[in-house]
């Protein structure tokens, strides 16, 4: 789901529904959302995504789809998605863009309120103690990304490196979309199929060529990356004599049977490297990252903690604030009875001292709401404060006041 169609559904979700704290997070495996509304919107959401993919019976898919109803439950897989945990590639860096992009859609159209903030701050700050931290997100465990990481560790000394893609199939593809993390790097691109290297060559930026001029391209490329199916090698070690190489040009063969002839590397200047070397180098990468993932789970409770801890210092803060206005509108009232006729210096002595009594007289039930909220047991204590205080009949004048 792109950005646009992300947009569309929270506009649709916001005037349908009224829902707030809204996250509509899309990978390119999933697409999940997240809401806050006293009702369970799930099957009309389903609906709702079914118009957007144009199904006619969304409600068909049911099965498919996974509904959390706990508010905790679903908080912990959004930071298991967010991390990586649950990504095709065990750690994919690509995710945290995502969820920031998700968030910043969210934000945009005023559909994130406090929790959803305080959330998404959590995530990102637990994304960062996981790099810090841990071995999770070092390396490249796929392998596009692990051949883009190649040619940006190998082209580091390159100004503006030129490099050029032969072939767009899955693989590619992949390496073509990964490509983005080159950002110095001038990208060509060649498929056999024109329009697929010009609809993606559009939404990257990149240059695109027809299939036939891509053997001409390489004279002036840096890196080939080569991906194309074909029975005999497509770049031989003839045409890379005469390519004329000055310095060094570096090729990768990422097809399966190889589609460049290893025999290139007897050309002077020409380094070749091939899948299995970076299957290799994933593979690697990938047995670090699984080793990591109780580290990452813990990080990923310790800061869940933190977060419950804050949500239920949220629940109570409306009560501790009514309290507070009880109190100062009776100090007020009294303040106003009895020193009408007082001057500004006993004023000054009388307003300090009855001050300092309600904020000593307050502390005891704040103190004691706080360590609720520790004990699982703020509910209990909310209701027994508001009876006390009688904080309903102080709300209901506070309305009319505000009206």
């Amino acid at each position: 789901m792109d950005d646009a169609t992300t947009r569309g559904l929270l506009i649709k979700l916001k005037e349908f529904f009224s829902v707030t704290d809204t996250l509509v997070l899309s990978t390119c495996n999933r697409t999940e959302i997240y809401y806050s509304h006293e009702l369970d919107l799930s099957l009309e959401i389903i609906k709702l995504l079914g118009v957007e993919k144009g199904l006619k019976d969304a409600v068909s898919l049911l099965e498919y789809f996974h509904v959390f109803q706990e508010d905790r439950d679903s908080i912990a897989h959004l930071f298991r998605v967010s991390m990586g945990l649950e990504a095709q590639v065990i750690g994919d860096m690509q995710i945290s863009n995502q969820v920031k992009r998700a968030y910043q859609a969210s934000a945009d159209l005023e559909m994130a309120g406090p929790f959803l903030h305080r959330l998404m701050h959590t995530i990102f700050f637990t994304n960062k103690r996981v790099v810090q931290e841990t071995a999770f997100r070092d390396g490249a465990a796929s392998v596009s990304y692990a051949a883009v990481e190649l040619v940006g560790e190998l082209t580091s000394n390159t100004h503006n490196p030129r490099i050029l893609l032969i072939g767009l199939g899955e693989i590619g593809e992949d390496v073509a979309k990964n490509m983005v993390h080159l950002p110095n790097a001038h990208i060509t691109v060649a498929n056999r199929t024109y329009s697929k290297a010009k609809e993606l060559g559009m939404e990257y930026g990149y240059t695109v060529i027809p299939f036939e001029e891509s053997l001409a391209a390489m004279h002036d490329a840096d890196v080939i990356v080569c991906s194309i199916m074909k029975s005999e090698p497509f770049i031989t070690k003839h045409m890379v004599k005469e390519l004329d190489i000055q310095s060094y040009k570096l090729f990768i063969d990422l097809s399966v049977p190889r589609s460049i002839d290893t025999t290139i590397e007897d050309v002077p200047g020409a380094l070749l490297y091939n899948v299995d070397n970076i299957k290799s180098k994933a593979s690697e990468t990938l047995e670090k990252r699984i080793a990591s993932i109780p580290d990452v789970e813990r990080i990923i409770e310790e800061s869940i903690v933190d977060l419950h801890s804050w949500k239920k210092e949220m629940m109570v803060s409306p009560t501790i604030n009514k309290l507070k206005n009880v109190l100062e509108q009776i100090r007020q009232e009294e303040l106003e009875r009895y020193l009408k006729h007082a001057d500004a210096k006993e004023f000054a002595i009388i307003d300090k001292i009855t001050k300092s009594m309600m904020q000593k007289i307050i502390k005891v039930p704040v103190v004691q709401l706080r360590a609720a909220c520790k004990r699982d047991q703020a509910a209990e204590m909310i209701d027994l404060i508001t009876d006390l205080f009688d904080l309903e009949k102080e709300r209901e004048n506070s309305d009319t006041r505000n009206h």
